[in-house]
Parts: structure tokens; sequence; C-alpha cells
């Protein structure tokens, strides 16, 4: 069993990437639920970016302050648009912290808009 578990901030290796794509090490979220979490080794994550003015504009980005809870240093996006399917037991670098139940709700929320449903 792992402890990865929905809402999570995990440090995640993104590279290899193409075009616009998220890279690098960067923070990101665990949006799978805690079933799958616990049987399959592959996690779907938000990543997160840093903020700026143009990014939280966009309807889909969340806004993140830094908190000791979440694990986050500065200010940062939530970016609902740029999902992806990592393997945790090889992309996985550390465990950050855990967003709050309302901030998890603002994501489902914008997961709904981009996915239409």
């Amino acid at each position: 069993m792992n402890g990865i578990k929905r809402g999570l901030v995990i440090d995640i290796d993104l590279n290899p990437t193409k075009g616009s794509e998220t890279g690098k090490i960067s923070p990101c979220i665990v949006v799978t639920n805690d079933i799958y979490n616990r049987i399959v080794p592959v996690l779907q994550v938000v990543p997160v970016t840093e903020w700026n003015e143009k990014k939280s504009k966009i309807t889909t980005n969340i806004e993140l302050e830094p908190t000791e809870e979440n694990g986050l240093t500065k200010k940062s996006i939530a970016d609902c648009l740029q999902t992806r399917p990592i393997d945790h037991r090889v992309r996985l670098i550390k465990i950050r912290g855990k967003l709050s139940s309302s901030i998890m709700r603002d994501i489902d929320y914008s997961l709904r808009l981009v996915y239409d449903i």
C-alpha cells in the first residue's frame, strides 16, 4: 500500500515533455480517488506552476497561497488544463503537504469545466 492520497501536493519529475507541457520537477496535486491511488501506480495530477497575473485570469486555474499545511513556498497556480497521468513509482520525488477541502472543491469545479462533465 502506498501513502498517496487525493489532495496531496507532491513533487513530481515531469520530464520528458513535448511542446507546451509543464515540465521539470514540479509540485502537483493528486486528483484521482483514493481507491485507485491504493491499487494503481498511475495517478492523475494537476501541475502547480508559478503565479503570474496572466495565468491568474484563466477561469480553470486555481490560485494557491503557500501554507504550512500544503508545503508550497510561494504563491502558485493549479493549472487544471494541464492534467496528466504519472507513474508515482518512477516520478515521485517527495510529498510536500495537503490542500484544504475548500481548495479541492475549487479544483474539482475547474476539472468539471475542463472536461465538460
